[in-house]
């Protein structure tokens, strides 16, 4: 890629992510501006807006905003395991439960991309997956099927 073109992709998504969170974030306040309403959604909006901002301010400062790094893309024949690992991570959540089927995905996908060290592997595997399914199980208004954790 010559250094006169230039890639707009990274400037899109960051463009679009602030937008959809402050559209996101002023429809929630015209529909309810109470303080139910808005104790998890005005937080993370700042947060997801500041993150926004300063990923701008970094590329800007290193030149690099409107500027394709030049990195390699991954080869197909190394795409194509994560593409069939994630479907059968979403065609075991029925059977497997979400909690175990997203400890097992995590751990397979790291060994895919190259984790070797096992105690690391199992300690990130276990400690993401079921975190993610507590705060699930936690948050979300309909039971999940859980095969370790009961919600």
């Amino acid at each position: 890629m010559s250094a006169k073109k230039r890639d707009y992709g990274d400037l899109s998504i960051l463009m679009a992510l602030a937008v959809f969170t402050l559209w996101y974030l002023m429809d929630a306040i015209r529909v309810s501006s109470s303080v139910q309403n808005l104790l998890l959604i005005l937080p993370l909006s700042l947060v997801v807006l500041a993150i926004v901002a300063l990923e701008v301010v970094l590329r800007v400062k290193r030149g690099t905003l409107l500027q394709r790094l030049e990195e390699e893309a991954e080869p197909l024949h190394r795409t194509l395991p994560v593409v069939g690992l994630f479907a059968a991570y979403v065609i075991s959540l029925e059977t497997v439960g979400f909690d175990v089927a997203t400890v097992l995905f995590v751990a397979a996908f790291l060994v895919l991309k190259g984790e070797r060290k096992w105690p690391l592997l199992a300690g990130y595997s276990l400690a993401f997956g079921f975190g993610v399914a507590f705060f699930f199980a936690q948050m979300l208004p309909y039971p999940m099927h859980m095969l370790i954790l009961q919600g």
